[in-house]
């Protein structure tokens, strides 16, 4: 049995995957192989490097807007005046992985390690597994007008979000037999839209992507064993606020073990079961956004457990 991770996309919620992690190695659970997109990427090549994933909350734990989206005036202006393809320069990404990328190619992980991109002229999405791996993972978080795109290869790369956020075909495709998706989710709590530019399009894009991950989801229900791990929600955190990772670490660690370790026969038509982000995306669908969500989520809440379309045996953290 083949076992891949697949981790999307989030910007700052990208924390909440750390705690993810943790629950599920604890549980026991190894990956085969590991896919990333955006943030995920990121996170994922962590894993790939089968590194200790405390240091990966260390890093979360330390990082700030200004270490991932360095703010340059000019560089905005360039942008408006149509003298610039970005708002943000890759420079902070870049030197975080100088810091703490483990392999120098992606095919160098020590974990079958995959990268989902978008080529930014056909539109089609572009598995990467051969290469270096900083480009690649660059590639996967350019967010369209805010980060600029990457060449690889002579083609120009963009966001893996854009076209397949949460790669769970390209698991799939790859021969994996059981998936866990680690989806961040979104901030579905905000009580008024975010006010700059920046957060504007990392939270549209973060609504982007839940859509198409609750439709992938039901797609791949009956073709593969796979296991979503909730997204915490509520989350009320601004798209470019990065100094809240300490509690979404927490709490998404605390909710995951939880959910682990209720027992469930679970059916494909609700593998989100009556988690409020999938209750979201069906209003959606019927009347167009939600109201915010009040409150926060409590450490092992019950309320929020969704079921999965594995039916196998949970291992007991």
């Amino acid at each position: 049995m083949t076992t891949a991770f697949v981790l999307s996309g989030g910007a700052n919620l990208g924390a909440t995957q750390v705690g993810m992690l943790t629950a599920l190695a604890e549980a026991g659970e190894r990956p085969d192989l590991v896919i990333g997109a955006s943030v995920g990427a990121l996170n994922g090549a962590w894993v790939a490097a089968d590194a200790p994933l405390q240091e990966l909350a260390t890093v979360w734990r330390t990082l700030r807007r200004s270490d991932v989206f360095p703010a340059h005036p000019l560089r905005g202006l360039l942008g408006f005046a149509a003298r610039s393809d970005h708002l943000v320069a890759n420079s902070g990404l870049r030197r975080l992985l100088a810091d703490h990328l483990r392999f120098e190619n992606l095919q160098d992980a020590p974990v079958p390690f995959h990268v989902v991109a978008t080529d930014l002229l056909s539109g089609a999405g572009v598995l990467l597994s051969h290469g270096a791996a900083a480009e690649a993972i660059l590639a996967s978080a350019a967010i369209p007008g805010v980060l600029p795109p990457v060449t690889i290869d002579g083609r120009a790369h963009i966001d893996g979000g854009v076209v397949n956020n949460t790669p769970i075909s390209h698991a799939v495709d790859l021969g994996a037999d059981i998936v866990w998706v680690l989806a961040t989710g979104y901030s579905c709590a905000l009580e008024t839209p975010p006010r700059s530019a920046l957060g504007l399009a990392l939270h549209a894009a973060a609504l982007v992507i839940h859509q198409r991950l609750s439709l992938d989801v039901e797609h791949y229900a009956d073709k593969v064993d796979l296991r979503v791990v909730p997204p915490l929600c509520p989350i009320a955190i601004a798209p470019t606020d990065f100094s809240q990772a300490e509690d979404l670490i927490s709490r998404s660690y605390q909710h995951t073990r939880a959910w682990l370790s209720q027992p469930r026969t679970p059916s494909p038509s609700s593998l989100f079961g009556d988690h409020p982000h999938h209750r979201n995306v069906s209003a959606r669908r019927q009347s167009g956004p939600p109201p915010a969500v009040p409150g926060v989520l409590k450490e092992n809440t019950s309320s929020n457990q969704p079921a999965t379309a594995s039916t196998s045996r949970r291992t007991q953290p």
